[in-house]
């Protein structure tokens, strides 16, 4: 008997059938459409990852120190008290009338949170090159982190401003002082530095992955760009006309002004100027993440 044995032969293409296959991606990667685009919901559902960013950038400031927060206090009153001996015995620059500690201590709080956001945000590609390489997540997670953990220093030196102003609203001169409500505009004031400090970190951030020296011009264009800001005199002591308006174009001049007017009574309040550092906030967050998305793309190879 003769029986008929059909081969099968093992390397011949197959074909399956994957319509019936309940298989699929839990995770998908894509390139940004548009370079404007912004995933607001993927940032959303990363919030953890951003909140254990922000965890650690605490955590390193303080390791192996021996005060930790404590710096946060010392620092701006050292700064003060250099500022009373400089610019305010020695140059004579004028406070408004208001006491010298509240003056700058006013300016130094608004200003150091912002520098201290800019320059970390602007060092975002080449401090994370290593975890940008290994694994995926929403970049501007550790920007935003970094903007995030520096409330806790300026929480920690405006609550060093309330106990100098209620020191002198009571006991040293009290009354008169004359703080109003545009003082609960704090959060709104807050929010545009930490924008603009955004805006310019990831600006700086997307060019230094080929330019490096920019980080050390950035470091010498923001400490000139104090002087540049009312944080050791205030702007009514701007008599030219000229002068004044080049200073109006800083962003940061209506913001510091606005804090000082509400908290301690003097200054120059103007919804104008508000009005202008809100637009260049705007305009400069979106310059910024257009070259961020771009440069996400093709840093790893030029860092």
């Amino acid at each position: 008997m003769k029986q008929d044995n059909k081969n099968f032969d093992s390397s011949a293409p197959q074909s399956f059938d994957h319509s019936t296959s309940n298989e699929g991606w839990t995770t998908v990667i894509k390139p940004k459409d548009k370079l404007l685009s912004v995933d607001f919901g993927e940032l959303w559902r990363y919030r953890d990852l951003c909140s254990l960013f922000v965890r650690r950038n605490i955590t390193t400031q303080f390791k192996q120190t021996v005060l930790g927060p404590l710096w946060y206090v010392l620092q701006p009153m050292i700064t003060v008290v250099m500022y009373m001996v400089v610019f305010g015995n020695i140059a004579k620059i004028p406070t408004d009338g208001l006491p010298q500690p509240l003056f700058y201590l006013s300016g130094i709080c608004l200003w150091q949170y912002f520098s201290d956001c800019l320059n970390k945000t602007s060092s975002t590609f080449v401090s994370n090159a290593s975890i940008f390489g290994k694994v995926y997540f929403p970049r501007l997670i550790v920007p935003i982190s970094n903007v995030i953990s520096n409330l806790l220093r300026f929480g920690i030196q405006f609550a060093l401003f309330l106990v100098v102003y209620a020191v002198y609203q009571i006991f040293i001169i009290p009354g008169q002082i004359h703080t109003n409500w545009y003082a609960l505009m704090l959060p709104v004031l807050v929010a545009m530095l930490a924008g603009l400090a955004l805006g310019f970190g990831v600006l700086f951030s997307s060019l230094t992955t080929k330019y490096r020296d920019l980080q050390l011009l950035l470091g010498y264009f923001v400490s000139l760009w104090m002087y540049a800001t009312p944080v050791i005199y205030p702007l009514s002591t701007i008599h030219n006309n000229t002068l004044r308006f080049i200073m109006s174009l800083n962003p940061l001049t209506g913001i510091v002004e606005a804090f000082k007017y509400g908290f301690l009574g003097e200054g120059v309040f103007s919804w104008g100027l508000l009005g202008y550092s809100f637009a260049f906030m705007v305009v400069l967050l979106a310059i910024g993440v257009v070259l961020f998305n771009r440069v996400q793309r093709t840093f790893m190879d030029t860092v």
